[in-house]
């Protein structure tokens, strides 16, 4: 039931992100990021100067097979086959779909065009799998440092997005830098599997808490004894570092441990040392 709510998710999200192509990003002229953004320019080259219409899922399914059979022999098999039908009901509904207009605003299509692809995405990677393409680098490049490089894959899809405006027109290609700002940042938001996040925790049950900590995340915990300046009891703290996805799971089964139990939440920007990550599947 699992894989099949995953199977489900994933041809959710590939329904929105050839909608997305096929109504926002079409209506505008917009160049979307990665695998996608370099499919639609080479349509666009094929038919502004060879004069011929090539489909969409023909490019996208090509350049997806490099990045597939990687994460097929590095990341996980499961995540891969997930990965690869989001690749092709993806394809298959932006050509089987018709264009809509929805607004002629290009700002208003790069906006809410970056946000649906955003959004799409990251049921995708709920999902546990990908959309494909630069996804798929991203997630291999996680998988092996334990960070998240969106920031990175949307500097380089504005040197795709240079390249479209020499071609082209630059007014299109720099309103699609804002599709493509709204689109990462919906990730960067939204997914934060590859985020860390510090526990210091004031607890009268150092022990069930550690054990807690252990069994929900796979990390440990350091326990530091001190005095209550206001009680004068002596008190435990204990710290840990868990991936910021579990941040919520972990306050909420503390706080039924102990009730009493003062938690202070930090984002951690880095974190230079053995960390627990979760294999993709």
């Amino acid at each position: 039931m699992k894989l099949f709510f995953r199977f489900i998710l994933v041809t959710i999200a590939a329904f929105l992100i050839a909608v997305n192509i096929d109504s926002f990003i079409y209506s505008a002229h917009l160049l979307p990021g990665g695998f996608s953004g370099i499919v639609l320019l080479l349509q666009d080259v094929f038919e502004k100067y060879l004069n011929i219409t090539i489909p969409y899922s023909l490019f996208y399914w090509l350049l997806n097979i490099a990045p597939a059979i990687m994460c097929f022999k590095f990341v996980g098999k499961k995540f891969t086959l997930l990965s690869i039908w989001m690749i092709i009901s993806s394809g298959l509904f932006t050509d089987l779909l018709p264009h809509i207009e929805v607004t002629n605003d290009v700002v208003l299509c790069a906006v809410f065009g970056g946000l649906l692809q955003g959004f799409a995405v990251c049921l995708t990677l709920f999902a546990g799998a990908t959309s494909g393409g630069t996804d798929f680098i991203s997630i291999y490049s996680a998988q092996k440092t334990g960070k998240d490089i969106w920031n990175i894959i949307f500097f380089s899809n504005c040197v795709i997005l240079a390249i479209y405006g020499f071609l082209f027109e630059w007014s299109y290609a720099l309103y699609s830098i804002i599709f493509q700002f709204a689109n990462t940042q919906i990730i960067n938001t939204f997914y934060k599997r590859y985020k860390k996040t510090t526990l210091l925790v004031i607890t009268q049950k150092p022990e069930e808490v550690v054990a807690c900590i252990k069994e929900n995340t796979h990390h440990d915990a350091t326990k530091f004894t001190g005095i209550g300046c206001h009680t004068g009891l002596e008190k435990t703290m204990l710290y840990s570092v868990v991936s910021s996805d579990q941040e919520k799971f972990i306050v909420k089964e503390i706080k039924e441990i102990d009730p009493e139990a003062f938690i202070n939440i930090l984002q951690s920007k880095d974190i230079n040392g053995k960390f627990f990550m979760r294999k993709n599947d």
